[in-house]
């Protein structure tokens, strides 16, 4: 993987290659897009035909649901329940360099904007006010934030404004709330304060903090640090301190960008697996919720049964941080858990711990496709009680259940296994790296992948978003790594993320 560090000619050639692979593969995926087409015109799909059952009842009443994030994977799936529930979606998205958005084409969109990205020299106004122009327009009822990382605070803004200038409601926390648990060092700072479990964490400003955490630390622990604020280039640095030796401690730290100005947390290091979660709360209730194994960079989701013991555990995690923070939540939440294993005279315990919160949709929400229905009438249920909810009839007053994914298929994106499963792998043969017995395990996975799991982003009635991805999303992005020299050391398919190096 390069980094910040590798010359300027080998991020030339990491671009270069993967455009070309683009091309490469454009007859395939064309082949493909064609025949979907083909396939959809001539067999029914399942998405197309409940909406157009819905929409000749005349009881049922669609809604305007403004979805921005739709050139990721979240957004876009989102997009599509919402259509297969019979409503009409207004897309809105940043497009960075120019490059269009993939959620743009997709079929379930009825019409697009393109958002202008908050900046620190113009700050959100630009951004909230083009929102609050989209909402007025197309007199929207709903928005759903599927924003990402960047714009979290600005999207809580956003939604306090389009709330009291408009009769739009919004699937977003507030300011105070995003901003809290946004952030690593105040969310755990929070959890602590409620009583919920958290690894042993401690906000570090200098150098010499970090060093008299580790040589105090009572029980040796291990321990990772972490950026408070957005850096791409340390996120995924997962070095344990305190190393081997001192002196090589003392190297780690002095390489690490640390003051008061960018602040860092010290956590604790568990051995443990790691799982997440997305969850929708509405007005203190938790609505959807569903959780899966997770990673550094989750390219692979397989949801854990809902009725698995570490499911309902970390649903209850949820419950009871919503309830226990005394107001009425409404937004989208998603928990990072480590599992930490400790014995005791009965055998091993197991202790749910979370390490990080991200309060915005996550892609997991990918899970509960085609279940248009029962997802739209969770997010729908904001509105007024005399409003029809996603089905079409009157809203019910019965408490109803948490919705789970029924029967979710496993979920990952062609593109990335391609590249990390086959052709990286083979590059590493070809040089010596790897044997032969590694790059076919790889090769395996990735058919397995393609024959048995489903893309996160293709759908045979709405192929489009999918092909535009790979290639005009993606070339167009690295393309403009090209030309703005800007160094790269990875990216989210799934998210359309670059991490910058």
């Amino acid at each position: 993987m390069l980094n910040g560090t590798s010359p300027w000619h080998l991020h030339l050639a990491q671009n270069a290659a993967l455009i070309l692979t683009s091309i490469l593969f454009l007859p395939i995926t064309t082949f493909i897009l064609v025949s979907s087409y083909v396939i959809s015109f001539l067999i029914p799909q399942d998405a197309p035909r409940k909406r157009r059952r819905l929409r000749a009842s005349r009881t049922f009443v669609p809604q305007t649901i403004l979805i921005t994030g739709v050139g990721m994977s979240k957004g876009l799936v989102l997009a599509r329940l919402f259509y297969e529930a019979g409503h009409d979606v207004i897309g809105a998205d940043f497009e960075s360099y120019g490059v269009q958005a993939c959620g743009r084409y997709s079929r379930s969109v009825r019409r697009f904007f393109r958002l202008p990205k908050p900046t620190a020299d113009d700050g959100s106004a630009y951004y909230i006010n083009a929102l609050l122009r989209v909402v007025k327009q197309e007199r929207v009822d709903l928005w759903v934030s599927c924003s990402g990382v960047a714009s979290a605070v600005e999207d809580g803004q956003a939604k306090e404004v389009i709330e009291r200038r408009s009769s739009c409601l919004a699937i977003q926390f507030d300011v105070a709330t995003t901003s809290t648990l946004h952030e690593k060092d105040t969310f755990t700072q929070e959890t602590e304060r409620l009583g919920l479990p958290v690894p042993e964490t401690h906000n570090v400003t200098s150098r010499d903090a970090v060093h008299k955490v580790l040589h105090k630390s009572p029980k040796r622990n291990s321990y990772i640090m972490k950026s408070v604020g957005v850096d791409d280039a340390a996120r995924g640095d997962m070095t344990l301190l305190p190393r081997r030796t001192v002196s090589e401690t003392y190297n780690h730290v002095a390489q690490i960008a640390i003051s008061d100005q960018k602040p860092w947390v010290l956590q604790q290091f568990i051995k443990g697996k790691e799982y997440c979660t997305h969850a929708l709360v509405i007005e203190g209730k938790v609505k959807m919720f569903v959780s899966c194994p997770s990673a550094e960079l989750l390219m692979h989701y397989d949801a854990l049964p809902s009725d698995s013991a570490l499911s309902r555990a970390m649903l209850a995690f949820t419950m009871e941080f919503v309830a226990r923070t005394g107001k009425s939540m409404t937004g989208q939440l998603s928990f990072d858990f480590l599992v930490d294993e400790k014995a005791n005279e009965k055998g091993a315990e197991l202790l749910l711990k979370s390490i990080e919160c991200n309060p915005r949709a996550h892609t997991a929400v990918t899970l509960f496709s085609g279940q248009g229905a029962e997802v739209s009438k969770c997010y729908l249920s904001l509105l007024e009680s005399n409003m029809v909810n996603g089905d079409g009839y009157p809203a019910d007053s019965v408490e109803a259940e948490i919705v789970v994914p029924k029967q979710p298929a496993k979920y990952y994106w062609v593109g990335h296994d391609l590249v990390t499963l086959v052709l990286l792998p083979l590059l590493h043969l070809l040089l010596g790296r790897i044997p032969v017995k590694d790059w076919i395990r790889g090769c395996s996975e990735f058919m397995a992948h393609v024959l048995f799991w489903q893309d996160g982003t293709f759908e045979v009635w709405d192929p489009l978003p999918w092909w535009w991805l790979y290639h005009v999303y993606w070339p167009g992005q690295f393309l403009a790594s090209i030309l703005q020299r800007r160094k790269w050391s990875r990216v989210n398919v799934s998210t359309t993320k670059i991490f910058g190096c």
